[in-house]
């Protein structure tokens, strides 16, 4: 199959690495190929494990793999900019899903090479250890738990996205392949999480360590956090509340004998096991400290696909420019509406304008690409409480302030909102929460003077658009995803560079999530570990604020007692899935999230949003597609595999799935 398994024999060109300052990785001789013989020795093990490391980039930090993990649920609808890749995933008749657009072709054409890489690690290595017991020439069980955890990492991602995947590449379930085929057998869901899934993953936790090998090495508590995940998802999968179909068609029954109740149990133990023995990693102080550019790479942070502003070729792309495309992080373009467009008076007369918010690469700003929009729900609802919860404020760009010196405009002043004048770091636009202002925004009836549809308030400078009155084409952006730079001096930098901060992957908060669903699933809980204890330690560090970005200054709060007074008695799913939107907005998890729970008809259904051009601020309601198609909780094969097999028509409709023939 040549979009598999070709690829998968060229594995990772190993120009670089992502893990920064580790010799051990960095010295790796670069290589197009890979062979048993180079995997028989440790190097071949290192290098071949360093393959899967880079090749996170691949995916993770990729906009339409990002793209993919968000549009069509309830974080994320298209914008302005949009083309088919982000409309056809939708599903608001602007577009359908298809083999060729669905965008998880992206998971699919990488994580097979990963998973023949991981394959060649684990098979020969293994049979090293085996002939060479006893003897210095053994490679460590640590390094190949690195592979079996990448091996399930991307089997736990191509599963949950298609459905039931092969095991087999060529030469036997699990087996190394070095010969291209073009026929393929899909393994049911079942199988490929009892035979691949929980079995690499059970022994990853056995035998890596607590403490990374390399920075951004993987460790027991990333194994545990998919090992917890994994089980949790599966005891959806049998479970089946809502009837959703699966392929290839299987029984919703366990090879293993167990049922649902036993997988949510296991969820619980493990996610628990992993908090009370976290190693290395916990949570930070306050939400804003997770995200922070500065501080990336923190202890919170248990998988990343990396990235650098030292070296291009560690970089894994250039620094001055890019293309959007992998392995450049550019994910943070997608949701970023064209701030530039803001212009303000040169005089009070406005006989000139300028630019006052100029394209620049630091977290508030970046490259906008206004491809990714959230509905209004996002403001009204999921982030209700904008005073407590620090996590609103943590998430997105409300104010966008003045930096036109940086671009090299001499204007020590210029003229905004009712001509009043503002100066570079003052607040040009602002998005407003109803009910926090005095008065009524005055809109006008096209661009105007903003040149985006602001409104003004009475004495104010800065042009405003309120939060229930957003449309397709300006909104807040996704702070969180927004670029960080030290070279960037006095000036604007490279903002049309791909991101060179690290994509966080994982993070230690999930353990808390994980563990409270399974409770509510009907796990057992240990004592002070319920369903809303773990929430309320997630809800009581959101609480504490130690800086203020609307604000753009430092405040000192702590809301934890009113957050945690605020949770419910009783935790429900939905519960949970809005604390994961607070929690992990715009990250790239809702998709899976609203899969996982069978949620995505019943809270990405419908949402509202205003039209495309500047001046429309009369939101309008759209319903999805989902109702009875149900196929549409999985992605189809992208287009390129099926036509690189080599099977008869019926088998090649048969591999395909239902819905996307």
């Amino acid at each position: 199959m040549n979009s598999i398994l070709t690829k998968s024999l060229i594995g990772a060109f190993l120009a670089g690495s992502v893990m920064m300052g580790c010799s051990k990785i960095l010295d790796e001789e670069p290589r197009s190929i890979f062979t048993p013989e180079y995997f028989k020795t440790k190097a071949g093990v290192e290098g071949g494990i360093t393959a899967m490391y880079a090749n996170l980039r691949y995916v993770y930090g990729n906009g339409y793999y990002y793209n993919a993990s968000e549009t069509g649920t309830d974080e994320a609808t298209w914008g302005q900019n949009s083309d088919a890749n982000i409309k056809d995933l939708d599903l608001t008749g602007v577009g359908q899903v298809t083999p060729s657009s669905s965008r998880s072709d992206v998971l699919w054409n990488t994580a097979f090479g990963d998973i023949n890489t991981a394959n060649g690690v684990i098979e020969n290595a293994t049979l090293v250890n085996t002939e060479k017991a006893g003897t210095s020439d053994t490679i460590p069980t640590s390094l190949i738990a690195e592979a079996m955890f990448f091996r399930a990492f991307d089997y736990f991602s191509l599963v949950q996205t298609f459905g039931g995947v092969p095991l087999d590449l060529g030469a036997g379930e699990l087996k190394f392949n070095t010969t291209t085929v073009r026929t393929s057998v899909r393994n049911t869901v079942p199988e490929v999480y009892t035979k691949a899934v929980f079995k690499d993953l059970t022994e990853a936790v056995a035998d890596l360590p607590d403490n990374p090998r390399v920075k951004g090495g993987v460790t027991k508590t990333v194994a545990r956090l998919y090992l917890a995940k994994a089980y949790l998802t599966y005891g959806w999968w049998l479970q089946n509340p809502n009837n959703i179909p699966t392929y290839p068609a299987a029984d919703r029954k366990d090879p293993d004998g167990h049922d649902a109740a036993w997988y949510f149990q296991q969820a619980y133990n493990v996610a628990t096991t992993a908090i009370n023995n976290p190693g290395p990693f916990g949570l930070e102080p306050t939400f804003y400290d997770v995200n922070l550019g500065t501080n990336d790479r923190n202890m919170e942070i248990l998988l990343y696909a990396d990235h650098t502003e030292s070296s291009e070729t560690y970089n894994g792309g250039s620094l001055t420019y890019s293309s959007g495309s992998s392995p450049d992080n550019f994910a943070g373009w997608f949701p970023t509406w064209n701030y530039t467009t803001i212009r303000s008076g040169n005089d009070a007369s406005w006989s000139a304008t300028t630019s006052s918010v100029q394209r620049e690469a630091v977290q508030s700003l970046g490259r906008p690409w206004t491809m990714m929009v959230p509905p209004l729900a996002v403001f009204t609802k999921t982030f209700a409480d904008k005073t407590s919860d620090s996590r609103f404020d943590g998430t997105f760009v409300t104010v966008y302030r003045g930096n036109w010196a940086k671009g090299g405009v001499a204007a020590a002043t210029l003229y905004n909102a009712n001509s009043l004048p503002i100066e570079n770091g003052d607040p040009v636009l602002s998005f407003v929460t109803p009910g926090s202002y005095t008065g009524s925004i005055s809109y006008p009836s096209d661009a105007g003077k903003s040149n985006v549809g602001a409104g003004t308030l009475p004495n104010r400078s800065d042009f405003v658009i309120s939060l229930d009155d957003l449309n397709r084409i300006a909104y807040p952006g996704n702070w969180k995803l927004g670029p960080y730079r030290t070279d960037n001096g006095t000036g604007l930098g490279q903002p049309n560079a791909g991101s060179t901060r690290p994509y966080n992957i994982a993070k230690f908060s999930e353990l808390y999530f994980i563990a409270a669903e399974a409770a509510v699933k009907g796990a057992a809980s240990l004592s002070g570990m319920t369903a809303r204890d773990l929430i309320n330690v997630i809800r009581a560090r959101a609480g504490k604020w130690t800086f203020n970005l609307a604000e753009n200054q430092t405040e000192i709060a702590d809301n934890s007692a009113a957050m945690v007074a605020a949770t419910p008695a009783t935790i429900t799913i939905d519960y949970i899935l809005a604390e994961r939107s607070r929690e992990y907005f715009g990250e790239g998890y809702r998709w899976l999230d609203l899969v996982r729970t069978q949620k995505l008809a019943e809270l990405g259904g419908t949402y509202q949003i205003a039209g495309t051009n500047w001046y429309d601020h009369s939101p309008k309601t759209f319903t999805r597609d989902y109702g009875a198609n149900n196929y549409l909780y999985l992605r189809p094969v992208p287009q390129g595999e099926m036509d690189a097999l080599q099977m008869s028509d019926a088998d090649k409709a048969a591999y395909q799935n239902p819905g996307y023939e």
